[in-house]
């Protein structure tokens, strides 16, 4: 991408994801544009060479792509709030995170009163995938908007699909994060059980990796579990849980079964319990192997 042809995109949340989009489009040859509440995540922005602002509006007033990465309904609301009197008509705004679909319509139509667009972008993949570049976007809306970001997505991810009406893509994160999260499990109780037997953890890994066995949250998580490193955090357990609620919603409304889902609760509130709200969620494995007493001879 040549200097003349630069693009702008606005984001706005610079945690652990935000972060990550920024830094690869920088290096795509994007100008961006950001702002956070946190002041390192700010001076991590302009380190990078983004531009950094004080507010979400100034965001909107820079940006015909605006890239929404936040943590909760009530920041959607104040940033919705702020936006919608400054984005740009014919804006299309990305709305990012694991939230209620009905949280996103609000915001969508506020946005649209104004001129511009909401998409749902829900994205799946850890914070060592983004900065990868190996997430999985599941957009839905208004597919001419998608095309307007579709390009600027592909310099983020490795997987970009358009998925059809608002709220599909919300669905199939539910869908993924139902397995992320029984995965998530699976993989501490095989390595524990695999460490109580005396076997080399790292041989383990090597040997499960790529069987039938494998999954992407074993080749994620696994070696984190091994290493016992839950810091600094790809998924920070205490925003994860958030995601548990929301897809046992989704179950309930659907009258859907969910026993293995309901099953791996309990270990995840467990953390919680432990205070290991800011650590990875591949802390489980230390909460696993807090209930075992010494391994026998």
């Amino acid at each position: 991408m040549t200097s003349e042809t630069k693009r702008t995109v606005g984001i706005v949340g610079l945690g652990i994801m935000g972060s990550a989009y920024a830094r690869n489009l920088l290096e795509r040859g994007y100008e961006v544009v950001g702002t956070d509440v946190a002041e390192a995540a700010m001076a991590e922005l302009a380190g990078q060479g983004g531009r950094r602002v004080g507010s979400a509006r100034a965001v909107a007033e820079a940006a015909d792509i605006v890239l929404l990465a936040l943590p909760s309904v009530k920041a959607l609301e104040a940033v919705t709030a702020e936006i919608a009197g400054a984005v740009r008509p014919g804006a299309v705004v990305c709305e990012m995170g694991t939230l209620p679909i009905d949280a996103k319509e609000a915001c969508r139509r506020a946005l649209e009163a104004r001129g511009a667009q909401l998409l749902d972008c829900p994205v799946s993949g850890t914070g060592a995938q983004a900065a990868k570049r190996d997430l999985s976007i599941y957009a839905s809306g208004d597919e001419a908007a998608f095309r307007k970001v579709e390009a600027a997505f592909a310099d983020f991810a490795r997987d970009v699909r358009y998925c059809g009406g608002f709220g599909t893509g919300m669905k199939l994160k539910y869908i993924a994060n139902l397995l992320v999260t029984i995965h998530n499990l699976s993989t501490a109780e095989a390595l524990l059980l695999a460490e109580r037997a005396g076997l080399d953890l790292n041989l383990v890994y090597d040997a499960i990796r790529p069987g039938a066995g494998g999954s992407r949250m074993f080749d994620v998580r696994a070696p984190m579990m091994i290493e016992e490193r839950y810091e600094p955090a790809t998924m920070k357990m205490d925003i994860y849980i958030k995601d548990l609620q929301l897809i046992m919603d989704f179950a309930r409304e659907m009258r859907a079964p969910t026993p293995l889902m309901a099953a791996s609760l309990p270990f995840y509130f467990a953390a919680l319990a432990q205070g290991r709200g800011k650590e990875d969620t591949a802390s489980l494995f230390a909460v696993l192997k807090g209930m075992t007493g010494p391994a026998e001879d």
